[in-house]
């Protein structure tokens, strides 16, 4: 391992996915100190990871056509690596692979390498079903480094952070709940009308401001003036309106997000911020907010034995209940109980 004096790591996407491979970093400077780290990662997330320190970043835009993977050659050319940690499986991203110098490359067993990164790769991890802050964790394994290092320290500028206290306030001492109501995939959305139930009910029992957050979408911005003009109270709505600093800060400040299967969640988890999460499309245990299985509404299960006809038990690797419907199967009630218990355990 002594040897070992520069590691390349890609991962281009998605937002949730790049925050949770810091604890690798942490992992990996922990461990190996002396070694150069650089992260080929998208444009578009790396704001939310720019500044942490001790990596360079070649932040890309992911290649779509053959003149991309040229031009992302001769960028590549002078670049010289003892080994490639290959973070992420899909077909656009493995062609990245051959252009890194690098005789080592460690990339996903055959079951996970998708559209076929088994090809470009020279070490796999064996399958585990994990977490995929796990999964990170485990390309640590060929370079025979045992000792895991579960630390985030999401880079937050002062600014950001100056933003979200204003945001925040200290008026009657309420709690901030902060609400991201839309996913990237339709299916993973819960339904408008339940979270205004569940959210009037919130400010009914507790002195609380809710803060909306989201992307600037179409679909997502108006989810969230739903929600808004449905509440008892103002709500601040910043969906569109936050970049990736900004939303760190704001859940940072938050003392619990309530949020489907989404990026935000893992940004939450980053920041020490509670998550009342909903799953019932994607099991949580996989994909989940990390160590936070309390928070979760779990309905993976029984939409699995529901619309599937499956026995949770037997699924595959990847198994998923593409079905709006699953999301249906998430009751206030439920979510209700999971809020109080987190907005309570901050008082």
């Amino acid at each position: 391992m002594s040897r070992v004096r520069r590691i390349a790591l890609v991962r281009l996407s998605a937002l949730g996915d790049v925050v949770m491979v810091l604890p690798l970093l942490h992992s990996l400077r922990h461990a190996l100190p002396q070694v150069e780290i650089t992260w080929v990662i998208g444009e578009p997330v790396f704001p939310i990871v720019e500044g942490f320190p001790g990596v360079q970043f070649i932040p890309i835009s992911k290649p779509r056509h053959w003149q991309d993977y040229r031009s992302l050659r001769a960028r590549l050319y002078k670049e010289h690596f003892d080994v490639a940690l290959c973070l992420q499986a899909s077909l656009r991203t493995n062609l990245i692979y051959p252009l890194l110098q690098a005789p080592i490359k460690i990339g996903y067993d055959y079951r996970r390498a998708r559209d076929g990164q088994w090809l470009f790769t020279t070490h796999r991890i064996p399958f585990t079903r994990t977490h995929l802050v796990d999964s990170f964790l485990s390309f640590l394994d060929p370079l025979g480094i045992t000792d895991r290092v579960i630390r985030w320290e999401l880079p937050i500028d002062n600014e950001a952070r100056a933003w979200a206290r204003a945001i925040r306030g200290d008026e009657n001492k309420a709690r901030l709940l902060a609400v991201n109501p839309s996913a990237s995939k339709p299916e993973r959305n819960w339904p408008v009308d339940r979270f205004i139930d569940v959210l009037r009910a919130v400010q009914q029992q507790h002195a609380v401001k809710i803060v909306l957050t989201g992307g600037p979408g179409e679909t997502e911005q108006a989810r969230c003036r739903q929600i808004a003009e449905g509440l008892l109270a103002p709500t601040i709505n910043l969906c569109g309106q936050t970049n990736p600093k900004q939303l760190a800060a704001i859940l940072a400040e938050a003392d619990a997000l309530l949020a489907p299967d989404t990026g935000p969640v893992h940004i939450a988890v980053a920041v020490g911020t509670p998550v009342v999460g909903l799953y019932a499309v994607a099991p949580s245990e996989l994909s989940g907010p990390y160590q936070q299985s309390d928070g979760v509404v779990n309905c993976f299960p029984e939409a699995v034995r529901r619309i599937l006809g499956k026995d949770p038990a037997s699924l595959s690797w990847g198994t998923r209940v593409h079905d709006s419907a699953a999301m249906n199967l998430i009751s206030v009630t439920a979510v209700l109980e999971k809020l109080n218990h987190a907005l309570r355990a901050k008082g």
